[in-house]
């Protein structure tokens, strides 16, 4: 067995994609990717090839989330693996077909890379999106990015509970990250968070170049979030919101959030308290598009994961 400290070594990488418009109404992706489809230079590097695509076309059009499913959720073996030609959910064909065309996921002939750029009506600022501190190279491109982007602090979110089947876009990939920028309102594009996710997305793809050609990457620490728990918001017995995030909470993403703290306030000004029994870091506070998924915010827990040294196989 050996030590966690030991040098790692995994495979260069060859072929990258690059997803905007997974969901169709959040704008630095969806600008992006139609920039990139017309001019792909900005993308390129020697030693690998990027190809960017809208994830989710029909939405874009439209200007929504998604038509039928949330894409970003459709990433479920059952679909992906169906054979069933009635399905007429255009989001399960849709997932259907991003396998094929950068996977199929599991297999030798997926990319062995792939980004998903998203907005956020949350104040997160700039956040990396990673399954667990397990993926040794996307956590390495995380801890480069947080070096070398100049625009702000980078946050690392791991986002998968242990025994959680995978059902995100960037599954379909050897490995992937997925970028999420706020806050920004949904259908707008704000030049801001359109230029912090293109520079995030030139460190990134600098460390593929870096990787590579063979540059070491030593061992590190470094902190990140972990998802605990999503929340939802008091409601009525017939299922309607019965209150709304409390203004101590709102914008407070990230921050500490003690028991005691006010979480929910109701419509007649009562205050609902927090009762968990630990420090615990809200995300996600009051996302627009996760009403309808009953999430008023995440739990996360901040913890320090270390990761050993990397260099592309010789």
């Amino acid at each position: 067995m050996c030590s966690m400290w030991e040098l790692q070594r995994l495979p260069s990488l060859k072929r990258v994609a690059v997803s905007g418009g997974t969901h169709g109404n959040e704008m630095s992706g969806v600008y992006l990717a139609k920039h990139w489809l017309r001019d792909p230079s900005e993308l390129q590097r020697g030693t690998f090839q990027a190809t960017p695509f809208l994830g989710n076309p029909r939405a874009v059009e439209q200007c929504v989330r998604y038509i039928g499913r949330d894409l970003n959720r459709a990433f479920l073996n059952e679909f992906l693996t169906s054979k069933d030609s009635d399905i007429d959910n255009y989001e399960v064909q849709r997932a259907q077909e991003i396998d094929q065309s950068f996977g199929p996921r599991g297999s030798s002939q997926a990319y062995d890379f792939m980004f998903d750029l998203h907005n956020t009506t949350a104040n997160m600022g700039a956040c990396l999106f990673v399954a667990t501190e397990h993926c040794l190279l996307p956590m390495h491109m995380c801890h480069y990015i947080q070096k070398h982007y100049s625009m702000g602090p980078c946050t690392i979110f791991l986002y998968q509970k242990p025994g959680e089947e995978t059902l995100y876009l960037t599954s379909v990939a050897k490995a992937g990250i997925a970028l999420e920028l706020g806050p920004q309102p949904q259908g707008v594009a704000r030049a801001d968070c359109l230029a912090q996710m293109r520079s995030i997305m030139a460190c990134a793809l600098d460390f593929i170049e870096l990787f590579n050609k063979g540059t070491l990457f030593p061992a590190f620490e470094t902190e990140a979030y972990k998802v605990v728990e999503r929340v939802d918001f008091p409601r009525y017995p017939d299922g309607e919101i019965s209150a709304v995030i409390h203004p101590n909470l709102q914008d407070k993403d990230f921050h500490p959030l003690k028991p005691g703290d006010p979480i929910f306030q109701t419509l007649s000004g009562d205050v609902i308290l927090y009762e968990g029994d630990s420090i615990t870091y809200p995300a996600f506070i009051n996302e627009a598009a996760y009403y309808e998924k009953k999430v008023a915010f995440v739990k996360m827990e901040k913890r320090t994961f270390a990761q050993p040294a990397l260099q592309k196989e010789l």
